[in-house]
């Protein structure tokens, strides 16, 4: 049986998502939110591949202080819809996530979470997330680790870990809606940094089932990943 579980269900039109895009970009070196891939402003076309996902009602955009007056301007200058508030987010990734959590509707039955930084997600990876939460109460793509992964302690390699059972996970990841918002709340109260949202919810013991990924779902997080970028803004289709 594959480790990706895929199920046939009814679109969930309940579910919000938060977008998270209130980094620094130091590795950057400038704002790769408004830094331009395939033409569009990188949070554009992020955004885009949510405003087309049958299953999602909303939006909920996190960014810097600094940039709400730009973001907010540009959802509205692209036309996009389902963007209900675009709010400054916290001083790292995991109050980012809870603040945007906290704006979600809550009516909502699923929250989405997702990385700014990936304007190539497409709707088959939001939709099979959302679909396997409804069922398990959390999901999240991912893809099987190519690489050779070691384990090193100062620079010295302790062991060579078992690539078949490696899989980067990638965003959205998708939860049941109070689930999300009391694991992110638990992990600040124990002053504990996530480097992503699954983290918080295993910390509360729950299970987190992956579906499958997309390689071209990358995270933009060096100008060497713009320029692979631009490559891919023709290769994955945004409507």
């Amino acid at each position: 049986m594959s480790l990706f579980r895929r199920r046939k269900k009814e679109p969930v039109l309940s579910c919000s998502v938060v977008v998270v895009a209130a980094g620094a970009s130091s590795r950057m070196g400038f704002d790769k939110a408004l830094a331009e891939v395939g033409g569009e402003p990188v949070i554009v076309r992020c955004l885009k591949n949510f405003q087309h996902a049958p299953s999602v009602g909303e939006m909920v955009v996190v960014t810097r202080t600094d940039l709400v007056p730009e973001v907010a301007r540009l959802c509205q200058d692209y036309g996009l819809s389902k963007v209900t508030k675009v709010i400054r987010g916290g001083e790292n990734r995991t109050q980012s996530a809870r603040l945007g959590t906290l704006e979600c509707d809550h009516k909502a039955r699923l929250i989405a979470i997702h990385d700014g930084a990936r304007p190539f997600t497409t709707i088959q990876v939001i939709e099979d997330a959302i679909a396997q939460a409804a069922v398990n109460g959390a999901a999240a793509p991912a893809v099987p680790v190519k690489d050779t992964i070691k384990s090193a302690r100062n620079g010295v390699v302790e062991q060579t870990l078992d690539r078949g059972s490696l899989y980067a996970v990638q965003t959205p990841q998708v939860f049941d809606g109070d689930l999300i918002r009391a694991a992110l709340q638990k992990a600040l109260d124990d002053g504990v940094e996530l480097t992503d949202d699954c983290a918080a919810v295993e910390r509360l013991g729950m299970k987190v089932a992956l579906t499958a990924g997309d390689e071209r779902n990358i995270k933009l997080t060096t100008p060497t990943d713009l320029l692979v970028g631009e490559v891919l803004s023709e290769e994955v289709p945004v409507l």
